[in-house]
């Protein structure tokens, strides 16, 4: 199984990522070990996606970090 999480960050902004093991992933963020999220600590996990496939979640995840991937999860999921 593969999960695309968006987190939502101390400074009020997301953090969209993909992993195939989200409870490890969401430790490693919380503890700083993510250099993209660790200055933005704490953080909130807003919505997770699971997928079977691998290419699909990939997929998915590259959309949300597009301009319209951005708006479509801020109205639509979260």
């Amino acid at each position: 199984m593969y999960f695309v999480y968006i987190l939502k960050c101390s400074d009020q902004t997301y953090y969209v990522g993909l992993t195939n093991n989200i409870k490890r992933r969401v430790t490693e963020h919380n503890e700083g070990l993510s250099f993209t999220t660790k200055y933005r600590l704490p953080i909130s996990v807003q919505w997770v996606g699971i997928f079977k496939n691998m290419n699909k979640a990939i997929e998915f995840e590259q959309y949300l970090k597009t301009g319209s991937g951005n708006a479509f999860f801020k109205k639509r999921l979260l």
